[in-house]
């Protein structure tokens, strides 16, 4: 398991592109038995619109495009899982993860 600190993330959803804002994100990469799993976790998030229209949808599925904190680019698709209350998010990576 690999994880690195993320300095920038976009999402797209429903034909709109929005950069996230936060205090601390976090990509992990998990490769085990000949498979490769992926999640971002974000904390700090004070678009608290955008989460809460996450958490009245079943259309969770994003695309998203970042950096990480070392300057990597990274790009994939995923499932937008909002936590409301705390402020924060976890991506759900499906597929493959450009960049990595």
């Amino acid at each position: 398991m690999d994880t690195y600190h993320v300095a920038e993330l976009s999402i797209a959803h429903g034909g709109a592109t929005t950069k996230l804002s936060f205090s601390a994100a976090q990509l992990v990469v998990v490769a085990d038995a000949g498979y490769k799993l992926w999640y971002v976790e974000i904390d700090g998030m004070t678009q608290h619109a955008l989460l809460r229209m996450f958490g009245e949808t079943d259309d969770i599925g994003v695309g998203l495009s970042g950096v990480t904190a070392g300057g990597r680019p990274f790009r994939g698709s995923g499932y937008f899982h909002p936590n409301v209350p705390h402020g924060a998010a976890a991506i759900r990576g499906d597929g493959e993860l450009t960049g990595f």
